[in-house]
């Protein structure tokens, strides 16, 4: 298989780092661009530099926007991921420094220097990609692929407003500029990400048979382990890992629907929902290949791999 040249925006956050351990042990990484979302920039930005320096790796580190484009957020998930987004495990001081040139315009330059070639992995807010892409509207023309992790597609979402998915739901001004933006993108969702949980015998193992990667994944992942466990998440979710997974191995799609997604902006009690046109009543363009089903077997493979498993 062929490694994709990854360009990764993220806000680091545990199932962030799981992917971005993925991403570097499966393919190569131009960079990872930062935003706030699971908990304020400041830590998001240390975190992914924290990743960097574990991984021993020169993958430069961009720091983003510290808000959604409009409104103030209505919440953050520190309360799954730890107040530092890495489960409050007090690590030192990572050694890599973070670049000066903003996330917004290293996603425009990047794309400039290396037209068609990458693929460009979207796992938090889309707050950085919705400001390049204002910028820049022919930012879309030269992604050879974008793969965005969120969204509920049937309303069954993890925030506030039942209907939204928290990466949506931080930003749903940025969500509607991308999603709009983009012709065409894959778009792995909180519901898949649920169908496609490990069972908790699995993950231990991983946990125990790798390496330095695995042992500080399970020190960052106890707080949103025992969240989980108390609100009922059954098994190991990798929410990220699985949108990595997409990213990395097309071929471990075995189901998917391509469907017009909107995003809701006005809605008292659906702000942020992702609204799939499944009957093709509203007459917009298909913009979104819904990844429904993976190759699980497949996807255990490739996080197994990532923390280091011997085969």
């Amino acid at each position: 298989m062929t490694r994709p040249l990854l360009l990764i925006d993220t806000d680091p956050g545990v199932d962030d780092a799981l992917a971005i351990l993925m991403a570097h042990a499966h393919a190569d990484v131009a960079a990872l661009t930062v935003a706030a979302g699971n908990v304020g920039l400041e830590h998001t930005v240390r975190n992914a530099r924290k990743l960097v320096e574990l991984l021993n790796v020169a993958t430069p580190v961009h720091p983003g926007c510290p808000s959604p484009l409009v409104r103030a957020p209505e919440e953050d998930a520190a309360f799954v991921h730890g107040t530092d987004g890495f489960g409050d495990v007090g690590y030192p001081e990572p050694r890599p420094q973070a670049s000066a040139e903003h996330a917004a315009l290293a996603l425009i330059r990047m794309t400039h220097e290396k037209p068609g070639e990458l693929t460009l992995v979207a796992l938090g807010p889309l707050t950085n990609l919705a400001l390049a892409v204002r910028l820049d509207p022919s930012l879309p023309s030269r992604v050879k692929r974008l793969v965005i992790m969120g969204g509920a597609v049937t309303g069954h979402g993890n925030t506030g407003k039942i209907p939204a998915e928290f990466n949506i739901g931080f930003d749903p001004e940025a969500a509607h500029v991308v999603f709009e933006a983009f012709p065409m993108f894959d778009l792995v969702d909180w519901e898949a990400t649920v169908r496609h949980a490990f069972p908790d015998e699995v993950y231990e193992s991983w946990s125990a048979h790798g390496d330095e990667r695995a042992t500080f994944f399970h020190a960052i992942f106890g707080t949103a382990r025992l969240f989980n466990a108390e609100h009922e998440r059954a098994g190991f979710i990798a929410a990220d890992a699985l949108a990595m997974a997409v990213a990395v191995d097309p071929s471990i799609v075995t189901r998917a629907e391509t469907r017009h997604v909107a995003i809701e902006l006005d809605g008292r009690l659906t702000r942020g929902a992702t609204v799939v046109d499944w009957h093709g009543r509203l007459g917009g363009k298909p913009n979104a290949r819904i990844v429904l089903d993976v190759d699980q077997a497949r996807f255990g493979e490739l996080i197994a791999q990532a923390l280091g498993v011997p085969a």
